[in-house]
């Protein structure tokens, strides 16, 4: 329904945000730097400041109403997975120019804006050349030239407000730097309309100075996911959601035994969600610059949320060893419906990272959902998530699980 309305879904974004910030806030949790994405940064103003609640929704309010007026062009999104320079090099093959790299989310995770017909042609190269393509709920083209009309407006807008000092740093994507109280924050939130998202690069360098933990602020886990495929010594949570640790030791994660846990640093991030990484669904924050690891972080991420049921039922166990193909398939419709893939790209050959950009995250993540959907009980012991590069890898271990639970 959300996807019917992408402008309720950029406000119900920024409200749970916030809320989530404030009940963190409210429980102890002290966060050492905010980073939003892309709309998310109103919702990181907010919550570190500068802005009340009432104006971040104002200058929401005006950004949609403008995008509404000023955007004739009938662009959007499209998300590839794979690293920018990749991307680049896609669109380079084009016959004119109408698409541009929009988002860096990191070297899994590429989203481009352009015309729908710029978009078409990217698309149709990436799938000639194996490359996984998914077109965004996005009603614009976001961060790109095509915008230029909007941004003016915008910036008109939104030049009556005055920012308060902000009492938590936010760290800016789009601006690659921190926000300072001296900013004409009006004409800096007009210009991400047409300035790319660095997310990667963000992750990356708040890493580098001490950022050790991250926590979601918001209702998914799609910013963290990306944060640990971008570093994965860091440490992500998503209070919202129940604990990937949590869920392993629940039995709901098929998780691998050879992962070794991460450690829990000091600090923390704020993110807030969407389902796919795109530029319209996401707070997140980071934390713990060095000068600030004295300053553990509150007990909340280590909490330990209640486990809900699994959201796909069990498989009844048919009279007689399922086949390879029935299996197969199961499996199939489980990850299509998952990453929001269509079902022909799961072929037996096709790697899940190197071909498909899923991370190591999402893998255990989606080997947990077979373990619920095939009743395959504890994972071997002696199980790696590297021997399952492959879709077919996947399939072939379902299969030998359920042998050796005596189900064929």
């Amino acid at each position: 329904m959300l996807d019917a309305a992408p402008d309720v879904l950029q406000l119900a974004v920024f409200a749970t945000s916030v809320a989530a910030f404030r009940a963190l806030s409210g429980q102890g949790a002290r966060f050492s730097v905010l980073v939003g994405h892309s709309l998310g940064e109103i919702a990181a103003l907010v919550a570190g400041g500068a802005l009340d609640v009432a104006e971040g929704a104002e200058i929401l309010c005006h950004r949609i109403t403008v995008l509404r007026e000023h955007d004739t062009s009938g662009g959007g999104l499209l998300a590839l997975g794979c690293a920018p320079d990749r991307a680049q090099r896609i669109l380079d093959l084009l016959p004119t120019s109408g698409a541009v790299v929009a988002v860096d989310n990191g070297p899994g995770q590429t989203v481009v804006a352009g015309t729908a017909d710029a978009l078409r042609r990217t698309a149709t190269i990436a799938a000639a050349i194996g490359l996984p393509s998914t077109a965004l709920h996005a009603p614009h083209p976001f961060h790109s030239p095509l915008l230029a009309q909007a941004r003016q407006e915008l910036a008109r807008r939104l030049s009556g407000y005055s920012p308060r000092p902000l009492r938590v740093p936010v760290f800016s994507p789009v601006l690659g730097r921190y926000y300072r109280d001296s900013d004409d924050l009006g004409e800096l939130l007009a210009s991400h309309l047409v300035t790319p998202v660095r997310f990667g690069p963000t992750v990356e360098r708040l890493h580098r100075s001490g950022a050790g933990v991250w926590v979601e602020v918001g209702a998914g886990h799609a910013l963290t996911s990306r944060v640990r495929s971008i570093e994965p010594a860091a440490s992500v949570h998503t209070p919202l959601l129940p604990d990937l640790d949590t869920l392993r030791e629940t039995g709901q994660y098929l998780a691998p035994a050879a992962e070794p846990r991460t450690a829990r640093h000091t600090g923390t991030t704020v993110a807030s969600p969407p389902a796919a990484v795109t530029p319209e669904t996401g707070t997140s924050a980071a934390a713990t610059p060095p000068q600030q690891t004295s300053t553990p972080f509150a007990s909340v991420p280590t909490q330990r949320m209640p486990v809900p049921p699994a959201p796909t039922p069990p498989v009844e166990t048919p009279a007689g060893p399922p086949s390879r193909e029935a299996v197969a398939a199961r499996v199939r419709d489980l990850y299509a419906t998952t990453l929001e893939y269509p079902q022909e790209v799961f072929e037996d050959s096709a790697e899940l990272e190197a071909d498909l950009g899923v991370d190591s995250v999402k893998r255990v993540e989606l080997m947990g959902r077979l373990g619920v959907l095939f009743q395959l009980g504890p994972p071997p012991d002696d199980m790696r998530m590297a021997d399952y590069r492959t879709f077919g890898d996947v399939v072939d271990f379902v299969i030998g699980s359920l042998a050796r639970a005596g189900t064929t």
